[in-house]
């Protein structure tokens, strides 16, 4: 006798350990109010460049509103996680990745910044991958980042991802990358 089943997806983790590809690790959790101090310092030891991409400008030194808004999330309306590594009996912030979705739960803006000694080992693909997919969990239907012309690094994990790139229509050193969930 046969007994169909339906099963329910199961949500990914919120919290792991993830293996790059030069073998080190960190450890992928959501962030919480607790990190505001390490937010800071991870915001601050970015490169200038690096945090001209982040927010589209130069920011030297994050508000404490900005901070606020980066740690106390929604989870109604909002995800976002922080890959930390031990340093000196302490979590160190190396990358974070962040969605906001809109009121109708349609579409989320998202985010990914990662230091740049841990670029191109993989962090910043698997923190979206999983972004990706708790959206998508959530019912989500597309996901977007607005980004500097210039960021070639997001163009390129953009593309790995999947997104499609057009011009932003408003200003045209920005550019759109739009994923269909």
């Amino acid at each position: 006798m046969n007994i169909a089943t339906t099963s329910t997806p199961v949500p990914p983790p919120l919290r792991w350990t993830q293996t790059l590809r030069d073998r080190s690790q960190v450890l992928i959790r959501a962030i919480s109010p607790l990190d505001r101090s390490a937010e800071r310092s991870f915001l601050e030891g970015l490169s200038a460049q690096a945090r001209r991409f982040r927010f589209l400008g130069q920011v030297r030194s994050p508000s404490e509103q900005l901070l606020d808004q980066l740690t106390d999330i929604d989870p109604e309306h909002e995800v976002a996680f922080v890959a930390v590594v031990a340093e000196g009996g302490a979590e160190r912030i190396v990358g974070a990745s962040r969605y906001s979705s809109s009121a109708d739960h349609q579409s989320c803006e998202c985010a990914v910044t990662v230091t740049d000694q841990w670029q191109n080992k993989g962090l910043g693909s698997a923190l979206m991958k999983h972004l990706i997919e708790i959206a998508r969990q959530r019912g989500i239907h597309r996901m977007y980042s607005v980004d500097l012309a210039e960021n070639l690094q997001m163009r390129d994990l953009a593309t790995y991802l999947g997104f499609h790139v057009r011009i932003d229509p408003d200003d045209a050193s920005q550019v759109i990358h739009e994923l269909s969930l």
